[in-house]
């Protein structure tokens, strides 16, 4: 179905309709299925929820549910916190759309990037004199194009995680 296409859909489908479209983006951004969905149930939610509320909206073990928030956490997207008088702990989600891109863009950066760049550099000046000086001279081309725009890409999601919110949108929308 096109999304310009309008229909009208009762609150439970379109909840489910977004968990399971949040789950498959989540994968594309390089989380889990389960830890997108966790946190798409948690975006839509007023209210912070429990454990136990999540594994009852998905259908998922405590276990899932438990690694899940702990990463979400990590990733700097959810939070945990204590009602006065109970001894659940509740989770919410972040809910500042920016502030998500801009987390999940330090969190690729440092856990897929950096580690290439860091490769890259120390394969940069690889001299083995038993190869031969084509296969050297290809080597060092490749790796240093590959260097050169892993560079650059670094330097553009600097920027995004680091500039203010209205700067970059105001950026975006004037392109």
């Amino acid at each position: 179905m096109s999304y310009l296409c309008v229909m009208t859909m009762k609150y439970d489908e379109a909840k489910h309709r977004f968990i399971q479209q949040w789950g498959a983006l989540g994968s594309a951004w390089g989380i889990s299925r389960t830890m997108a969905q966790i946190q798409a149930v948690l975006l839509l939610s007023p209210e912070p929820m429990t454990a136990d509320e999540l594994m009852d909206e998905l259908g998922i073990s405590r276990g899932n549910v438990s690694m899940s928030l702990k990463s979400l956490i990590e990733w700097g997207v959810a939070t945990k916190e204590y009602k006065a008088g109970e001894r659940k702990e509740y989770f919410k989600a972040e809910k500042d759309i920016y502030r998500i891109a801009t987390q999940v863009a330090h969190e690729r950066r440092k856990r897929e990037l950096e580690p290439v760049l860091h490769m890259l550099e120390s394969i940069k000046d690889m001299d083995d004199q038993e190869i031969t000086k084509s296969k050297r001279e290809e080597m060092q081309k490749i790796s240093g194009d590959i260097l050169d725009f892993a560079k650059k890409s670094d330097s553009l999601l600097k920027k995004f995680i680091s500039a203010e919110k209205n700067w970059f949108l105001n950026k975006i929308m004037k392109l």
